[in-house]
């Protein structure tokens, strides 16, 4: 079967046909072709390039085009060889040297060797890089303590750190660390994104706007061809729409299913699949301007909204209230002695008033969706009614995802008081490096959004990430967590457990903590 066939021609009615068009899927849609898995995502993907992306939306696609030199075991967050078979580690902590795998190619034919884990790497931290315009790349931070990358030889490198760095292992795992072809990036240029070459178990075909994104099996996959011909990932914003793709079978998988749909999925033609992992919704206050620039008024908002509600009600009881910025799923880092902040309007309003603010004037920026942000309008909805019910004036702005995020992003000042927000995170270091310290705001390019800045919560942070004790680790984040509590720069709401839903067709998927979604090894009937 030709894959741009089969995404171009139209699926006729009862299945006959093996051909499949992305925009016919409609309810009135039969059956999607055996062999080939479609997927409905919760947004479009803003690229494809995993240096320059920051969305789990994204990285669902490029986990299953990319390899990295290691990757996670199944069903943990623990690190295992994929594109490196060994790797040695200095007494110092400070030298990882690589054995790259032999004989893996690229999908455009161009050979993998430590040239092109070189290449990775500096296009990505070396501003002088001839291809770091190719960029920009956000999540750079993951590697911020490489100094240098060096080839030692066609099948080793080694990467040398400014100073131990604990996450380092656990980072190059995250799609930030995943290997594309210098070749492809040489030909493309700044389309890269839109025409991505990989090493791994599935290879691009193309990307239609708002359509769909097509892969097809990699029969020369180092690890294993896939069990799938090909997998097609459709955007349906809409949460609705996802959810009447799903019954009608216009789609054979959906992820994020709303918490009040999951009953619509009871019963043999489905499959329905949880999978805990470190998630965490909040929402981002603005410290710079406006009224959350008042600790009193940043925790009154953490009282004013009744989180149990949100997550029994309108989650539907898919989440726990959140206590911290560090998820439970982290439990040997997680601080157990917090408590969240409870639901207590009399003392938000007593807080209000002890700041000397009545009726503060918030602009609240909402997303119609997103991954990992749950049920985003009917919570922002919710939380609007709780905080002008103890005197604040919310307005809400609602805006799609990718909107939503070039607006978030790049920091509240000028645009809102209060922001949606949602992580999910590989290590306790990664969101609150990235989005609470002060060397993280977002014109040093992190996502510091609220422009929180605690120097006690940057010592133990950075001391954090270079301890080599988990133990020291682990009381230096408990520490943090209880410092950034008591600031309050978030409202703390949160935490998921994730969930999809597959059709009875499709066998041996399951989810992963790490919130990626992996098919190599998924059978569709």
């Amino acid at each position: 079967m030709n894959i741009l066939t089969l995404t171009r021609r139209a699926l006729m009615a009862g299945g006959t046909a093996l051909a499949l068009s992305v925009s016919a899927l409609s309810p009135a849609a039969a059956q999607t072709p055996p062999g080939v898995l479609i997927v409905g995502q919760v947004a479009e993907p803003q690229a494809l390039d995993p240096a320059a992306v920051t969305a789990v939306n994204d990285f669902r696609i490029l986990m299953n085009v990319y390899d990295g030199l290691v990757r996670y075991a199944s069903g943990t967050l623990e690190v295992e060889p994929a594109l490196a078979t060994d790797w040695d580690i200095s007494d110092d902590g400070t030298v990882y040297t690589f054995t790259l795998r032999e004989g893996v190619t690229f999908h455009d034919g161009s050979p993998f060797d430590a040239e092109a884990v070189v290449f990775n790497f500096e296009r990505m931290l070396n501003d002088d890089h001839p291809y770091h315009d190719t960029g920009p790349f956000p999540l750079a931070f993951f590697f911020s303590a490489v100094e240098s990358v060096e080839a030692v030889d066609d099948m080793t490198v080694r990467f040398t750190l400014n100073a131990p760095y604990a996450p380092f292992l656990s980072n190059l795992a995250y799609p930030t660390g995943l290997i594309v072809s210098p070749q492809a990036v040489m030909d493309q240029g700044a389309e890269f994104g839109r025409n991505p070459s990989g090493t791994g178990p599935f290879r691009f075909v193309e990307w239609r706007s708002n359509e769909a994104v097509v892969i097809e099996a990699n029969p020369d996959y180092w690890d294993g061809a896939p069990e799938l011909e090909a997998v097609v990932f459709r955007p349906i914003t809409d949460a609705n729409t996802r959810v009447a793709e799903m019954l009608s079978g216009g789609i054979d998988m959906m992820v994020e299913v709303p918490p009040v749909a999951l009953s619509e999925f009871q019963g043999d033609a489905f499959n329905i699949v949880e999978q805990a992992g470190p998630h965490v919704w909040f929402l981002i206050l603005n410290m710079r301007e406006g009224p959350f620039t008042d600790q009193l008024v940043r925790q009154a908002a953490n009282y004013a909204i009744n989180k149990t509600a949100l997550v029994e009600e309108v989650l539907e009881g898919t989440a726990a209230v959140a206590a911290g910025p560090t998820p439970p799923a982290f439990a040997w880092a997680y601080n157990e002695e917090l408590e969240p902040y409870p639901y207590d309007p009399d003392r938000a309003r007593e807080l209000l008033a002890e700041a000397g603010v009545e009726n503060p004037s918030i602009t609240f920026y909402v997303t119609e969706g997103g991954s990992g942000m749950l049920d985003p309008v009917a919570m922002g909805t919710a939380i609007q009614a709780d905080l002008e019910a103890v005197g604040f004036d919310v307005t809400i702005e609602t805006y799609e995802w990718n909107t939503f995020l070039g607006r978030v992003n790049p920091g509240l000042e000028g645009e809102a008081d209060m922001a949606e927000m949602a992580w999910m995170t590989n290590d306790p270091d990664t969101l609150p490096y990235l989005a609470l310290r002060t060397d993280a705001f977002p014109d040093a390019g992190g996502f510091n959004s609220g422009y929180y800045s605690n120097p006690e919560v940057d010592a133990l942070l950075e001391e954090a990430r270079t301890a080599t004790s988990q133990d020291r680790r682990a009381e230096l984040y408990r520490e943090m967590q209880a410092i950034v509590q008591e600031d309050a720069p978030w409202v703390f709401v949160a935490n998921w457990v994730q969930n999809a839903v597959t059709s009875d067709r499709v066998e041996n998927f399951s989810l992963e903590p790490s919130f990626f979604l992996l098919l190599d090894d998924v059978v569709k009937n």
